[in-house]
Parts: structure tokens; C-alpha cells; sequence
């Protein structure tokens, strides 16, 4: 069974950093993608990032484009979201999760983590 363990999460003021990540377990992914998404309170699910397990192609979400920044270990089945300048509105549940192909849709991703909260104070 895959099970997908996210860290990382935190407290911090805006114009700073944190670092998620993201361990999968259960299988070896060699094709498909990993994403994270993000769901701040009263709002839907949305896609904020993700990576190709093959060539590492790398899909952002407007929003975070130039601030946010996806990468991948495949020997270590893990992924990392650097997140730089952060805005109080980046503040939500950030969920990594993993699909058998590469999709920024959330509806093909089917694996999720527990998701981790990232809280932004202006």
C-alpha cells in the first residue's frame, strides 16, 4: 500500500521560507508525477506544483511560480517543495500526492498524504 508522509510545516512570517517534503513508501515510482496542492480554510483543493518521476519536468501554479520551487530524489522516493517568499496568502493544508500519469488535475492524483499545515502571518 503507498502511503505518502509529508514534514516540513509550519509557522512563519511573510517574506520568509520553509521547505516541505514529502517521503513515499509502498512502491517505486518510476513514470507518473508527484504534486502538491493546497487547501486553505472555506476554499477548494487547488494545485500549486508538480514533477514529472521521469524527466523531472517540472509544472507550477501561477501563484507560485518564481517563488516556489519542486524537486525530486527517485533513489529516495521524495519530493521537496521549497517555498520562498512567502505571502499570507499561501497560508493553507498542503497535501502531496501521486499519480500514475503527469497531470496538474487533482482528480487523476491517486494517492495523498496527511497534508501539512503552512501558516503565513503578514
Amino acid at each position: 500500500q503507498v502511503q505518502l508522509v509529508e514534514s516540513g510545516g509550519g509557522l512563519v512570517q511573510a517574506g520568509g521560507s520553509l521547505r516541505l517534503s514529502c517521503a513515499a513508501s509502498g512502491r517505486t515510482f518510476s513514470s507518473g508525477a508527484m504534486g502538491w496542492f493546497r487547501q486553505a480554510p472555506g476554499k477548494e483543493r487547488e494545485f500549486v506544483a508538480a514533477i514529472s518521476w521521469g524527466a523531472g519536468v517540472t509544472y507550477y501554479a501561477g501563484s507560485v511560480k518564481g517563488r516556489f520551487t519542486i524537486s525530486r530524489d527517485n533513489t529516495k522516493n521524495t519530493v521537496w517543495l521549497q517555498m520562498n517568499d512567502l505571502k499570507p496568502e499561501d497560508t493553507a493544508v498542503y497535501y502531496c500526492a501521486a499519480s500514475t500519469v503527469v497531470t496538474m488535475s487533482a482528480a487523476w492524483y491517486n494517492y495523498w498524504g496527511q497534508g501539512t499545515q503552512v501558516t503565513v502571518s503578514s
